[in-house]
């Protein structure tokens, strides 16, 4: 059996920040154009190997999600996945559950191709891909100078989660 702690974090480009002077008793109206960008990413870390596996998608929803564990079967061939993660809404999801009755039809639980357990609710420090994240968002931070567009950023993010060991 495969140990599998799981999360998703977005990265975002061209996000805007900004003030404004006036009269604390009128509302101030300032038409923005967002543009920014996003990029979200699956991730788990195997609980054993320490391996990172990382997966990009549009977005954090019940599609992708089981997309995901797709990707995590087949990187796992003739392996059990007991997934651990924070159990957000899209986790939950009756496409989700679907997905897994589908999978495991109606063999014994020991038996189950995927079984997901969620954390304690808002409790991310007991999911280790949470430092993972940090980790990697913190060096991007630090170099994000030689990233002059969202795709060099997201290069150097899934650069350094691949090349780097997390313990």
């Amino acid at each position: 059996m495969r140990v599998l702690m799981l999360d998703e974090c977005h990265l975002l480009w061209g996000d805007l920040n900004g003030y404004v002077w006036g009269r604390t008793d009128e509302a101030i109206g300032v038409s923005v154009v967002n543009e920014r960008q996003k990029q979200t990413y699956y991730g788990a870390v195997d609980y054993l190997s320490g391996e990172v596996l990382i997966k990009a998608f549009d977005a954090g929803n019940s599609e992708n999600t089981v997309n995901y564990l797709r990707y995590l079967q087949h990187q796992s061939p003739n392996q059990r996945l007991l997934v651990l993660w924070d159990g957000a809404s899209y986790h939950r999801s009756e496409v989700v559950r679907q997905f897994l009755a589908q999978l495991n039809e109606e063999k014994p639980e020991q038996e189950w191709q995927i079984h997901c357990v969620c954390f304690a609710p808002h409790c991310p420090q007991q999911n280790p891909i949470e430092d993972i994240w940090l980790a990697t968002k913190t060096w991007v931070r630090r170099f994000c100078g030689l990233a002059q567009s969202f795709t060099r950023l997201k290069w150097l993010f899934e650069w350094f989660v691949q090349n780097t060991t997390f313990d």
